[in-house]
């Protein structure tokens, strides 16, 4: 996990699981709002960073542990866009997939935020996962990011360097915004979108969120502020001494953001949408009103299947890896 590119072949390999990550979701939106009140109280570099190389080590040690639970990847692949170096990986799956699935983290959270998911998602097909460009992982952004066309245009490009020509793109949190946006832009290369609990698309965020979202963003504060509001996103899961959780809580407090603030992604631009898409809503989310975002995604997606899961946190993809694995695997069959 030192940044460089490393090339592994062969069959993936499942490590160890050390316990169930049903909360790792848990911080995928933290500082989506809160990062343009913090921008003007922190340094005035235009490209995300770290606020010191000791934090960025902390980050990676907790990074390299989060990550010994997932499969071991095929390939390590850092593909070059006019905004930075995008850190990819391959699994190799069983499944009969058309194309690949791509899968995009939430805020803060990187490859490791899929630990849970990667067993029953490559039963579907091979498997992508990226590190958003400009959040705390191993992608690493060189130029500004000044707005969502910029940021549909690093992911496209990130996808057009990978071998294949189509993919199943599959977004958590403010990654299903990123892949919305770049759907409603450039959809050239997206075979079907997958969206799990999006933010900023199906609903706004409700301004209680907002408001406590804003001292977790804060990185001077104790650690126990951070892993309380996390804990609240996850419907009050534990969060100390969870790998992931020390990854996420490691970012939040040693990475500085420089991205712009999402667009609510409106009607018109969903019924746009010429692709089939999947809609994952959380009932008990607490990024939106789940019930009004499903109503919402009913109503506008011109080829949409929207499932609702009632009781379920923001947290959802670790509460509920098989059953959406399940919805994923069976939305492809019908999409073929």
């Amino acid at each position: 996990m030192d940044g460089q590119t490393e090339v592994v072949s062969g069959e993936t390999a499942r490590r160890p699981r050390r316990g169930r990550w049903w909360l790792i979701a848990l911080a995928t939106s933290v500082v989506v709002v809160a990062t343009g009140i913090v921008f003007a109280l922190r340094t005035p570099s235009p490209v995300g960073h770290w606020d010191s190389a000791a934090g960025r080590d902390r980050f990676v040690r907790a990074y390299a542990a989060a990550f010994a639970d997932l499969p071991v990847p095929q390939r390590t692949i850092d593909v070059r866009t006019d905004f930075g170096v995008v850190r990819v990986y391959r699994f190799a799956g069983s499944g009969d997939a058309s194309a690949p699935l791509v899968l995009l983290p939430g805020r803060a959270s990187a490859s490791p935020v899929w630990a849970d998911n990667l067993p029953s998602l490559l039963r579907v097909g091979d498997v992508y996962t990226v590190d958003l460009l400009g959040e705390p992982g191993m992608s690493v952004q060189d130029r500004p990011i000044g707005d969502d066309g910029d940021q549909a245009r690093w992911l496209h490009q990130t996808l057009d360097g990978l071998p294949e020509d189509r993919f199943h793109l599959v977004g958590l949190s403010i990654g299903g915004w990123t892949a919305v946006n770049l759907a409603v832009r450039q959809p050239e290369l997206i075979a079907t979108l997958t969206v799990i609990d999006p933010v900023y698309v199906f609903a706004d965020m409700p301004i209680g969120t907002i408001l406590r979202s804003l001292p977790a963003a804060l990185p001077w504060l104790p650690k126990s502020w951070r892993d309380g509001f996390n804990s609240w996103t996850a419907g009050g899961a534990p969060v100390e001494d969870v790998p992931v959780a020390d990854m996420i809580e490691a970012g939040m407090r040693h990475y500085t953001l420089r991205l712009p603030q999402p667009t609510r992604i409106g009607p018109d631009a969903l019924a746009g949408l010429d692709m089939p898409v999947l809609a994952v809503i959380a009932g008990n989310s607490v990024m939106h009103d789940g019930h009004a975002a499903a109503a919402t995604a009913e109503r506008v997606l011109p080829d949409g299947t929207v499932r609702l899961y009632p009781g379920a946190s923001h947290a959802l993809n670790g509460e509920h890896p098989d059953e959406i694995a399940a919805d994923i695997a069976g939305f492809l069959r019908q999409a073929r």
